[in-house]
């Protein structure tokens, strides 16, 4: 989803959106042009790779703009509370990845568009209220804090930079 210049004079919600939106496409601008050795590479002393983080923003997706709100996610093959979500086995493919990640990406839409921003919710795995502008909000720190992250780990695989895809002319 392209959302270059999405949003700018919307409403609250259309705002937060664009922005979500933005920094997830970056994330997956992020893997354009790299192999399966290069995505998986541990980067970190953590072990931290590109589709490791991929993976774990799907999880979150999942977490606290689904299942946050009642709504029903997909079963996981993985356990988040224990840092699995942060890590790539090795018969998990990119393309499962990368599927799962659009599939969280396409519940929490459906989260954002059908209810308010003042709607409650609850994440299982905190004892606190939260509404539907807070989560947004998280998740838009939450995205682009990887984000961030990816772009260092793309630095130092290949020396690509950048924050976001280019715009290109047509």
């Amino acid at each position: 989803m392209t959302t270059s210049g999405a949003g700018h004079t919307a409403g609250e919600k259309n705002i937060l959106h664009a922005s979500l939106n933005r920094h997830r496409d970056a994330v997956l601008w992020k893997l354009d042009g790299l192999d399966d050795e290069q995505l998986r590479r541990p980067m970190t002393p953590s072990g931290t790779t590109l589709l490791g983080l991929v993976k774990h923003l799907a999880s979150v997706e999942y977490g606290w703009l689904v299942e946050t709100f009642g709504r029903a996610g997909e079963p996981l093959w993985f356990d988040p509370y224990k840092d699995e979500d942060m890590s790539v086995a090795p018969g998990e493919t990119t393309e499962q990845i990368v599927a799962f990640y659009a599939r969280a990406r396409a519940a929490a839409d459906r989260t954002i568009a059908e209810l308010p921003l003042d709607a409650p919710g609850r994440p299982a795995w905190r004892d606190v209220s939260v509404s539907l502008r807070w989560t947004l909000v998280h998740m838009i720190e939450e995205t682009a804090r990887h984000a961030g992250h990816m772009d260092i780990l793309r630095e130092l695989i290949d020396g690509a930079t950048g924050d976001h895809r280019p715009v290109t002319e047509a």
